[in-house]
């Protein structure tokens, strides 16, 4: 029997979002209904459950479980996981800290049959002043480009499991694997470099709701009618408690000194845990810093679409709206304001877009000042003293 009949033998059910998450009905001993779940993932089991040793007891019974390896995880998929005290109470957190030390190692070690070493002096992400885009050192050779793309997959992972600050400088690197030049593997070096200093990696999954305005009572009725947002016709039962979501969204206009796109940042929280985080250049170039910010938008309104589907999936009740952050006024009023009019055909599809989702009750829009906009370091390259700021309200030591 595959390890998937084993685990629908159990009534686990696969969830229809994900095929990694199964999923059952399940009662607290304090009478609350919630839903067990087990993630699957290769010949790695995770098991989130009031009485975890009993379902990987019966899975044993099927498939012989690593000896030692029933108990509280502390690594998954190459991530650190653990328990750590916050505000009174316990919260898990995701860490890359054992992943990124061994990358850090044999960089060290590749570096050493060079003749040379990681940097010492390293306080910012990029050297001082350098742009990937505007290297013109010479290309790689095919070893050392095939190293480039090897180091940057791995940088990559370590995004995944929580160094959310080094996602931009990573995305603007990745843009030049096909043809890497001797710049750009620098740059590597140096991200590398910053690693080994800045020991900040915790990404803690706080249950805590975060504190903000509520949304501003707007009537759509009259700009987008019938608007209600499309709920799963086969989505499971809500159970547990509700999730409070939050966005911060943000684009930088016309950072890439060559081709003038704009990059977008998005980070959305579940309470206030950093559940996904996008760094990404926009696909075609605004003219205006208020056409970059609503594409921007839009990117983000779908992200939180697509996240508010899988947890329904999954069966976890929502808390109202997400509660979406911009800096950019002009942005925030045309999509908070029922009476806000734009005609441009190239922005009108984005603007639209969002007005009628907020008109759903899926997003509310509200203004957050730049300097607390958190999705400000996913969208371009800062001084190390800013980037530190913004990640320490996000990381944790």
């Amino acid at each position: 029997m595959a390890i998937s009949g084993v685990i629908e033998s159990l009534n686990f059910k696969m969830c229809k979002a994900d095929n990694d998450v199964w999923m059952r009905e399940a009662t607290t001993a304090a009478g609350v209904p919630i839903w067990e779940y087990v993630l699957v993932y290769s010949d790695d089991l995770l098991v989130v459950s009031e009485k975890p040793q009993e379902i990987l007891t019966k899975i044993d019974q099927y498939f012989k479980l690593k000896e030692g390896s029933v108990k509280p995880p502390d690594q998954y998929l190459g991530a650190n996981i653990g328990r750590m005290e916050l505000n009174g109470t316990f919260a898990w957190y995701m860490s890359p800290e054992t992943y990124t030390k061994s990358a850090i190692e044999n960089m060290e070690i590749w570096l050493a049959k060079k003749g040379q070493r990681l940097p010492t002096k390293v306080s910012c992400m990029f050297p001082s002043g350098w742009k990937p885009e505007l290297d013109i050192t010479p290309e790689l050779n095919q070893a050392d480009a095939s190293y480039y793309q090897s180091q940057i997959g791995v940088l990559r992972w370590i995004i995944e499991l929580g160094r959310i600050d080094i996602i931009t400088e990573v995305s603007e690197l990745a843009a030049y694997s096909a043809c890497p030049r001797q710049g750009h593997l620098a740059a590597v070096i140096h991200l590398f470099a910053y690693l080994s200093k800045e020991k900040r990696d915790k990404l803690v999954f706080d249950p805590a709701p975060m504190n903000h305005p509520p949304p501003l009572q707007v009537t759509w009725a009259d700009a987008y009618r019938p608007a209600k947002e499309f709920l799963p016709p086969d989505m499971p039962e809500p159970r547990g408690k509700a999730v409070q979501m939050t966005c911060f969204v943000d684009s930088d206009h016309a950072g890439d000194q060559v081709s003038r796109r704009s990059r977008t940042g998005v980070l959305i929280y579940c309470m206030r845990s950093p559940i996904v985080f996008y760094s990404k250049k926009q696909g075609s170039i605004e003219t205006s810093s208020f056409g970059s910010e609503l594409c921007a938008m839009k990117t983000a309104v779908e992200l939180i679409e697509g996240l508010r589907y899988k947890l329904r999936m999954m069966g976890v009740p929502l808390e109202g709206t997400a509660q979406v952050f911009a800096d950019n006024m002009s942005v925030v009023h045309n999509c908070s304001n029922p009476a806000s009019q734009l005609k441009k055909k190239s922005n009108s599809i984005a603007y639209h877009y969002v007005r009628e989702r907020a008109a759903m009750d899926v997003v509310s829009v509200a203004y957050v000042k730049t300097s607390e906009n958190l999705a400000d370091m996913l969208t371009k390259t800062q001084p190390g003293a800013v980037r530190k700021r913004l990640a320490d309200q996000v990381l944790y030591s």
